[in-house]
């Protein structure tokens, strides 16, 4: 079964080579119970963890039926050594938040046999274990736990058990025990190489290999193997070999996914304050970007009551000699201006305005609000249709008719929820008839949108502000692309109109409302993606305790990563495991923290009235940086992890 031929091993310990074999050759034919003995540093249990692929000799040969696999790969010798090796240690190494019947499956999980998992239960039963297959080992004594390691080691039906120090934590009761169902399993073909300081349990072996300073210095047969001396035979290992051995599939992802589960849960406290970061982080990012989508959207609505293609042309502060003068001291508008701007080719529609100050009141209830005067097509040009009644007409525009619009804050203070239209007001000690009601705007900074009356531009001008000259004139462009040309186009026309020389041109100013748009909206969008950029730093400082967090499980679970790798694990189940640890940590932690970002937008909207909207794409970016921050920083720990050397790591403490 096996043939090693020379092989040495030096171990660095610092700058000094020990040397643990030195041209050990050994044959072990099938069969064969063999217990390998000598003092501390013979040598022993190096030879044993090479025989058992644990290790690797640095020369000679190793022939594993008839194979040479002493320059396998580390993945390769994993294969190997789950098919045809099972392992039993003076340690037990088993793995405490697992049941015995949760020990007993391990092999078959990196097997890829998970669904004969029935079987793990029929070993337990062989070694006397059925009824405690559901206990922790912290509730088996030395004895049943070790059984637990040997049925674990025989549950993928070995060729060849390897055992370290088997007896050597038990009592003689027990030492009784496990020697009765190693012979037990030997007569029932089992070839079993044992590391031993005990004579008298080697001497119930077939064979006994004696070393010193790394070689063999005897070879013997017991009385035992020489009565059981037979010819020996071919042997053959089918499956085990090298090429069957590649078509091995790993462990399923749902079992690497169930082994994460199990280690995140046994220690619960150190997970939850791991998921904290990556909680808070993207709680703040959901609830910094629905507090940005909130306000973006907010002043997205507020623009659009100010219309679109709008030019606002209104009287300049015109200096002389350095002084600024009153705005309109040059330039004043009129309404014959109006008409001869909205004559040009490039204007769709007119509104000449007004504004002002004034009491407005209605039976015991008064208010004070801006009035402003427009034309009739103020409604379509800055989105103010009535919701309720109807805009004034024409004709009451030129007859100067004493009829009112008033804003939704204007018509709760005077008629709290009674419907306004046909009501009476007055403006300044003015009656004037309710016609319609405004739509709700809100409010834009310190100004409220709402807190306004609307009156014919006439009316307002000669019945109640006393005024010749219009405030501005607001101009519709018939489209987006005209917006420059008309621009020229009214600047001409006033400069003609009002016969102003070159150094009085800056008595006018022409404010283009879609440039304000723009750069509001850009100054919003600029904030948002700050306020979400400010969030995404929680995240990574999130994600930077994760990789913490998962360096310090590598390091306190570096036995239990050489015990499966002992039991073959290949290095890409060890870094997928861990590395879907650290990814259920962070999308766990990121899952909750939508939903508490989003709980914390909801309170920002109801207690302190701020517009938050929470959205698909927040809520998709937050998760996908979730999941890359639990990739990103836990990569490198689960690399960490899958590097480690099966017996370095078994030795760790």
């Amino acid at each position: 079964m096996i043939k090693v031929k020379n092989i040495s091993k030096t171990y660095q310990i610092g700058s000094v080579g020990v040397q643990a074999l030195r041209g050990v050759s050994l044959n072990i034919e099938a069969g064969e119970f063999v217990a390998i003995m000598g003092p501390s540093g013979s040598g022993k249990s190096t030879l044993l963890h090479i025989l058992g692929l644990l290790d690797r000799p640095d020369s000679g040969s190793y022939t594993f039926n008839n194979k040479e696999v002493s320059r396998y790969s580390d993945d390769e010798l994993a294969m190997l050594r789950n098919k045809t090796a099972g392992f039993i240690f003076q340690q037990f190494h088993l793995l405490a938040r697992l049941t015995a019947l949760g020990n007993a499956e391990l092999p078959l999980i990196y097997a890829g046999r998970r669904h004969l998992k029935e079987r793990a239960l029929e070993k337990l039963k062989e070694v006397g274990l059925e009824s405690r297959s559901l206990h922790l080992p912290t509730e088996l004594s030395g004895g049943e736990q070790q059984r637990v390691a040997i049925a674990r080691s025989l549950v993928n039906d070995p060729l060849i058990l390897f055992a370290d120090e088997p007896t050597g934590n038990l009592d003689t009761k027990n030492e009784e025990e496990i020697m009765a169902l190693l012979l037990k399993l030997n007569k029932q073909g089992k070839t079993i190489v044992m590391v031993t300081h005990e004579k008298e349990v080697a001497e119930r072996t077939k064979r006994i290999i004696y070393m010193r300073d790394g070689k063999i210095v005897t070879d013997e047969k017991t009385k035992s193997g020489l009565a059981a001396a037979q010819p020996a035979g071919q042997f053959t290992t089918g499956s085990a070999d090298k090429e069957s051995e590649s078509t091995v599939d790993g462990a399923k992802f749902g079992d690497h996914f169930r082994q994460a589960l199990q280690a995140l849960v046994s220690h619960k406290m150190r997970s939850i304050l791991s998921m904290l970061g990556i909680l808070i982080g993207v709680a703040a990012v959901i609830a910094m970007l629905a507090l940005g989508q909130g306000a973006k959207e907010s002043i997205e609505k507020s623009l659009a009551s100010l219309g679109s293609n709008l030019l606002m042309v209104t009287p300049g502060s015109h200096r002389t000699m350095g002084v600024a003068m009153e705005a309109g001291a040059v330039t004043r508008f009129t309404l014959q201006d109006a008409e001869d701007l909205a004559k040009l080719s490039e204007i769709k529609s007119v509104s000449p305005v007004i504004r002002g100050r004034a009491q407005v009141a209605y039976s015991d209830k008064n208010w004070n609000t801006q009035i402003q005067g427009t034309g009739i097509n103020y409604p379509a040009m800055h989105a103010s249709v009535p919701t309720v009644g109807r805009f004034f007409t024409a004709e009451e525009v030129q007859v100067r008719q004493k009829v009112a619009l008033i804003g939704a804050t204007v018509a709760k203070q005077l008629f709290d929820s009674a419907n306004p239209v046909g009501m009476t007001i007055k403006i300044n000690r003015i009656y004037f008839k309710v016609i319609g009601v405004l739509p709700t705007k809100g409010s834009t900074g310190f100004m409220d949108q709402d807190d306004m009356v609307i009156i014919p531009v006439t009316t307002a001008m000669y019945r109640v502000l006393g005024k010749e000259y219009v405030n501005s004139i607001d101009l519709e462009v018939k489209n987006a692309a005209l917006m420059d040309a008309a621009q020229e186009s009214i600047k001409a026309l006033v400069i003609q109109r009002h016969h102003l020389s070159k150094d009085k041109e800056d008595s006018f100013e022409i404010r283009n409302m879609n440039d304000i748009q723009e750069t509001v909206q850009s100054t919003t969008k600029t904030m948002t993606m700050l306020l979400g950029s400010i969030a995404a730093i929680s995240l990574l400082v999130g994600g930077i305790g994760i990789m913490n967090i998962m360096l310090v499980s590598v390091r306190e679970r570096v036995k239990e990563i050489g015990l499966r790798k002992a039991i073959g694990a290949r290095s890409s189940d060890i870094l997928t495991q861990f590395l879907i640890e650290a990814v259920v940590m962070t999308v766990t932690g990121g899952l909750i923290g939508i939903a508490v970002g989003a709980g914390i937008a909801f309170t920002l909207s109801a207690v302190a009235s701020w517009t938050t909207k929470v959205t698909i794409s927040s809520v998709v970016m937050a998760t996908t940086f979730s999941i890359a921050v639990g990739v990103g920083f836990g990569i490198w720990p689960a690399r960490q992890a899958a590097k480690l050397d099966p017996i370095e790591a078994l030795r760790y403490e």
